[in-house]
């Protein structure tokens, strides 16, 4: 069926939209799509065959391509095929098996799926002649290439592999700020009344968490993780497979609720808000404001129609924050807003919604790592 829009149609592509594009030419793939690489609001992007560690981080720009600038910076090749570890500390393009034709009309983002920013693996879609990372306009034909770069964990990779995510939308699609106060009295979109701030909800980091007992019988609260350094690698595609403590250390809440972040050190942290998503709606988390500190709080963004929504499964899912300190130590404190979340209408509601019996592994998540661990 082909894919037609009325001229005021402005929204995000939900998975029937996505799957309509494709089959008609305006995402290709080197083979054909998995069983579950269409989500609600999304579309998961696979690894080709090759990958290239490159000298330095690079942006093509205008009329000049990704494979001109991999044959200037590259050191060397090696292939996917059975598998390969990237180091931390090194910086590799990786050819997609998807490419676009796209509408003029149409643009595309993307994101690292929430289970790679969770392992702090940095992970950016470069297009042909681009000035910016993760941003595609209407209209663009060509390859994408992933840049990865692992910062705490090194990581196993294989063709096929999926650590970013693309979202396909027409027109203007994000909320007005009067609009979000109104879905928000609507829907209450986090746990508390007054969230909205200009056109986003705000989102603030919990360093209080719930409370736990541990083997001694004393009260403990865990409020985060912080990553251990020269662990064994991690594969992506393998999970529920490795023991937390081997990774990671957890972080107890102090009588002050404040945690230093030390610099150079990635930490796992939830957001205080109990978030949800109308099945109408996606969200992205963006930064609150460069200026309030030295700090990274987001590299996963993406969040689908249905995401804590009560009607799939959840009641309300904390944001999980992956947290980096810039170049000073930096001090947060209970409380403190992070980031705010965007609100952008579909153009149709999808056929599934996150957690609503499709695998999703974050429905109802409190404060978690991602899914490779136990």
């Amino acid at each position: 069926m082909p894919l037609t829009f009325a001229p005021s149609d402005q929204g995000i592509l939900p998975d029937r939209m996505i799957a309509a594009l494709a089959e008609q030419g305006g995402i290709r793939a080197a083979r054909p799509f998995a069983a579950d690489q269409i989500q609600p609001a999304s579309l998961d992007l696979r690894l080709g065959a090759v990958a290239y560690r490159v000298r330095a981080s690079f942006l093509p720009g205008p009329g000049t391509t990704v494979a001109q600038r991999i044959a200037e910076l590259k050191l060397h090749e090696f292939s996917l095929a059975t598998g390969a570890v990237l180091e931390t500390g090194c910086v590799y393009i990786v050819p997609l098996i998807e490419s676009l034709v796209l509408p003029s009309d149409i643009a595309a983002a993307t994101n690292p799926k929430s289970s790679t920013g969770r392992l702090d693996v940095f992970t950016r879609v470069i297009a042909d002649e681009t000035r910016g990372f993760d941003r595609i306009t209407g209209g663009y034909h060509g390859p994408l290439y992933a840049e990865i770069s692992p910062k705490t964990f090194p990581v196993l990779v294989r063709e096929g592999s999926r650590l970013s995510q693309l979202r396909l939308r027409r027109g203007n699609a994000a909320l007005s700020g009067e609009e979000l106060r109104a879905l928000h009295g609507r829907e209450r979109l986090v746990d508390r009344a007054e969230a909205v701030m200009g056109d986003g909800i705000a989102v603030s980091i919990d360093l209080a968490g719930p409370a736990r007992k541990n083997n001694a019988g004393n009260d403990s609260v865990v409020v985060g993780y912080r990553a251990k350094r020269h662990t064994a690698v991690i594969e992506v595609e393998r999970h529920a497979a490795y023991d937390v403590a081997d990774f990671w250390e957890p972080i107890v809440a102090r009588a002050d609720r404040s945690l230093i972040l030390d610099p150079d050190e990635f930490y796992i942290l939830a957001s205080t808000e109990a978030v949800q998503v109308p099945p109408d709606f996606a969200a992205e988390m963006v930064p609150f404001d460069p200026l309030v500190g030295e700090f990274r709080v987001h590299y996963a963004g993406f969040f689908d129609p249905g995401f804590g929504y009560a009607g799939a499964g959840g009641s309300g899912s904390r944001a999980v924050l992956e947290v980096r300190s810039r170049e000073v130590p930096f001090i947060v404190e209970h409380g403190q807003i992070v980031g705010r979340l965007v609100y952008e209408k579909m153009l149709a509601r999808p056929d599934q919604l996150y957690g609503s019996g499709i695998g999703s592994n974050y429905q109802a998540q409190g404060l978690k790592l991602s899914k490779h661990f136990h």
